[in-house]
């Protein structure tokens, strides 16, 4: 019962209070045989910037949920300018879903090029690892309207697969197919 009050009386929070940008270069180490960019060492990078978003948006302790979605669309090659964008799309009861995009910068037509998507899901949680309530979101672009309203397809797709929900309950899955 508090639990759902203190979700009430929490102000919602807009996308760009949480809003991430991580920017480094890559390294010989941090590549395969074809000078590209490790895959895992790009999920860590994504992994860092949407753990700072969470938690700016919510203030609290952030755990990695779940990767629910990652795109290698273009591979980063060695010695690339990398930026890892992250920022909270929407909040549910506890948790907490991150869109991170990823760009390379070309040095000769000086441009952003870019190479990933990722979307995570994080939890807030307490001092004793229990989750607990977050802000909600209010989205103002038409992009962070997208991402929200298509963030909740996603968490109810998720729910369904899980089986701890039923498909006849999905209702933003169902009026996709309407």
């Amino acid at each position: 019962m508090f639990g759902n009050r203190l979700i009430n009386i929490m102000k919602a929070k807009k996308p760009s209070t949480s809003y991430t940008l991580l920017t480094d270069i890559v390294l010989p180490s941090e590549t395969n045989s074809l000078n590209h960019m490790f895959g895992g060492e790009l999920l860590a990078r994504m992994d860092r910037a949407a753990s700072i978003a969470a938690r700016r948006h919510c203030n609290q302790i952030v755990v990695t949920a779940s990767v629910n979605q990652v795109s290698f669309d273009k591979p980063i090659p060695l010695d690339s300018v990398v930026s890892v964008s992250a920022k909270v799309s929407r909040a549910f009861k506890t948790s907490m879903e991150v869109v991170i995009d990823v760009f390379i910068e070309d040095p000769k037509e000086y441009k952003r090029i870019k190479t990933n998507r990722a979307i995570y899901t994080f939890v807030a949680v307490n001092d004793q690892k229990k989750p607990i309530p977050v802000p909600q979101i209010e989205p103002e672009t038409e992009d962070e309207i997208a991402d929200f309203n298509a963030a909740l397809r996603r968490k109810q797709l998720s729910l369904v697969l899980a089986g701890r929900m039923k498909p006849q309950e999905a209702t933003e899955l169902k009026a996709i197919f309407e």
